[in-house]
């Protein structure tokens, strides 16, 4: 299994637009065969205009299908007037879970 963790820094003024746009971007992804599990999550307090994403995947081809889906690309294209900065994102390597 693959996990990802994907913190995206969202511009002030721009959460709802960021949110509605990465729920479209769920809407592909949950017909994605190999993925597993796909969470849009917000920031504690101490980041509060950051969106973490929480990503499972079968394997690591499930996750390349992923981010090089059309809607994938095309989220992306759309999020540079939403983010505030780079996603900084962290692939790894699922060991056990419940």
């Amino acid at each position: 299994m693959v996990g990802l963790i994907a913190k995206l820094p969202v511009k002030e003024g721009k959460m709802q637009e960021a949110i509605e746009a990465i729920k479209e971007l769920m809407a592909h992804v949950a017909k994605e065969e190999g993925t597993l599990g796909y969470t849009m999550n917000r920031g504690g307090k101490s980041e509060p205009n950051t969106l973490v994403m929480m990503e499972r995947y079968r394997d690591k081809a499930a996750l390349d299908v992923h981010s090089s889906s059309p809607q994938f690309k095309a989220f992306f294209a759309k999020a540079g007037e939403l983010m505030d900065g780079k996603p900084e994102i962290a692939v790894m390597e699922e060991i056990a879970s419940i």
